[in-house]
């Protein structure tokens, strides 16, 4: 565990003082903040027409009050839908894309070669990961949110609340170092069993996550920390073999 929050610290160093992955990691940074900006303004610009939909603004002043107070309520929640909704977006549209790019780049510069199938190109190869990223970036969400609702229908809610959040930060440290296996066209089930395996320095790697606001920031530049794990339990032998080079059937 403690070796995982080491290599997100790395990635973390190496990102920030290496001039193209600092742009990367802007650039990630960026397309989340301004997708969910514009979905929420548009929310919060609409609140009442969207109101109005559910509940029609009544002529009693001694329930208008009360239409304000669920106008708000539903507004709030609909900016916090917004905001995973543009997480999901942007992350498997392009967060994927610039993900695999960060990944790339600190491959290529550490060992002088990237690890990815000759017989495919480019674009077909964007087009797995895009495609490998959708579980990836929905089953965190999908864990977190159904612990949460067990844990306001139970009375262990606030155990439920802290295994919810080391549940996401697991998903999303594997998010990371799922990268290169993936573009290695490496069984999905088999990068599952690695994350069992690992699941203590995924545990590790994913904690910088839950660090308000630091967060963002570790995020931006996780790839760069997952491939330096990557290289190093490569050159011990500790990651599955690649596939022969084709993408799998199917």
């Amino acid at each position: 565990m403690f070796s995982g929050i080491i290599y997100n610290f790395r990635g973390l160093w190496l990102g920030i003082r290496t001039p193209r992955l600092l742009m990367l990691g802007l650039l990630r940074f960026l397309v989340m903040v301004i997708l969910a900006f514009v979905i929420a303004g548009l929310v919060l610009a609409h609140h009442n027409e969207l109101s109005g939909l559910i509940w029609k603004k009544p002529d009693s002043s001694w329930l208008v009050w009360l239409w304000y107070v669920f106008s708000w309520l539903l507004t709030l929640g609909l900016v916090a839908t917004s905001a995973v909704f543009s997480y999901l977006t942007g992350q498997i549209l392009f967060g994927a894309v610039i993900m695999d790019i960060m990944s790339r780049a600190t491959e290529k510069m550490l060992t002088g070669a990237v690890t990815a199938p000759s017989s495919m190109s480019m674009a077909k190869q964007f087009v797995y990961l895009i495609g490998q990223e959708v579980p990836r970036t929905i089953l965190p969400v999908l864990v977190s949110t159904l612990l949460m609702i067990f844990g306001w229908l139970t009375p262990l809610g606030p155990v439920i609340a802290i295994l919810s959040s080391l549940a996401a930060a697991v998903l999303l440290a594997w998010d990371n170092t799922d990268i290169i296996p993936a573009r290695q066209f490496i069984p999905f089930r088999n990068r599952v069993s690695f994350l069992k395996t690992n699941l203590f320095f995924h545990l590790g790697f994913g904690l910088c996550f839950l660090i308000p606001f630091a967060n963002i920031l570790f995020l931006s530049f996780a790839p760069v920390g997952a491939t330096l794990h990557h290289i190093d339990e490569s050159r011990k032998g500790n990651v599955p073999a690649a596939d022969s080079g084709k993408a799998p059937a199917g």
